[in-house]
């Protein structure tokens, strides 16, 4: 994961520590692995990789905090993981299931598909090599744009939704193309995005939040495509619904202040 590439330390040891970089090791297997189910018709499969490629990314970073194993060879390789994981697979996956049916509606259409799958994938990329080069310089409580992990879950989550529903791929072409393309520009936008990270689970918290942790788990184990699409969708909406409210109230500011 990201938070992988804090604190790290140089280790003059010529070798890697095993616990971390086996979990990263996982989570790529994870992205891989959605691919070669993707190319098989294997949707369902393929998204649920890619969710256990999650699991594992988030994993891999807490564990290394806490065993002291971080190192400069676990933060690339992480970076590395991510971009398959959260950036190769979910855009080909996307393509398999609904923008190569677009192909169907003519050339420059078939061209479009695989060109929002490669704009995804892009901006994977440009999204962990930006945040690499932020470390230390921004507020720890907000990424700047959409992480990838959760880009990645908003569009396999489509494709395990609607999948689970019996809808093909070939019914969603346009939703589909522009959801690529909304989630990827999101990537590398300067939109801010709460992280979590001053979220400690070692302080008290109200009786009503573990009751709404125990909802989510059990809505989750009923429904677990529509829950998980749902939760980050409604993350990956959260930065650009706070962006116009700050914009927003800016203006009305701006405005008492002029009729002042």
């Amino acid at each position: 994961m990201e938070e992988q590439q804090l604190n790290v330390k140089s280790s003059p040891s010529r070798g890697i520590y095993l616990l971390p970089n086996l979990l990263t090791t996982g989570a790529m297997f994870g992205g891989f692995y959605a691919v070669v189910a993707a190319m098989q018709g294997k949707f369902e499969a393929a998204a649920v990789a890619v969710f256990i490629a999650m699991i594992l990314d988030g994993l891999d970073g807490r564990v290394a905090r806490m065993t002291n194993t971080q190192t400069e060879f676990g933060a690339q390789y992480d970076s590395l993981a991510d971009l398959i994981s959260f950036g190769v697979a979910p855009g080909l996956v996307m393509y398999q299931w609904a923008l190569v049916h677009l192909q169907a509606s003519g050339t420059a259409w078939g061209k479009a598909g695989w060109l929002a799958a490669f704009v995804y994938v892009a901006c994977a990329a440009l999204r962990l090599a930006r945040f690499n080069t932020q470390i230390g310089k921004v507020d720890k409580r907000f990424f700047v744009g959409l992480p990838s992990p959760a880009a990645a879950a908003v569009m396999v989550g489509m494709v395990w939704v609607f999948h689970d529903l019996d809808v093909t791929g070939r019914n969603l072409q346009i939703p589909a193309l522009l959801l690529t393309l909304s989630v990827g520009l999101l990537m590398v936008s300067n939109i801010s995005f709460y992280s979590f990270k001053d979220f400690d689970l070692r302080n008290r918290v109200p009786f009503v939040v573990v009751l709404a942790v125990v909802l989510v788990f059990a809505l989750t184990t009923i429904d677990p495509p529509k829950v998980l699409f749902g939760v980050f969708l409604l993350y990956a909406l959260s930065g650009p619904l706070l962006w116009g409210w700050r914009r927003w109230r800016k203006f009305q500011r701006r405005k008492k202040g002029v009729d002042a």
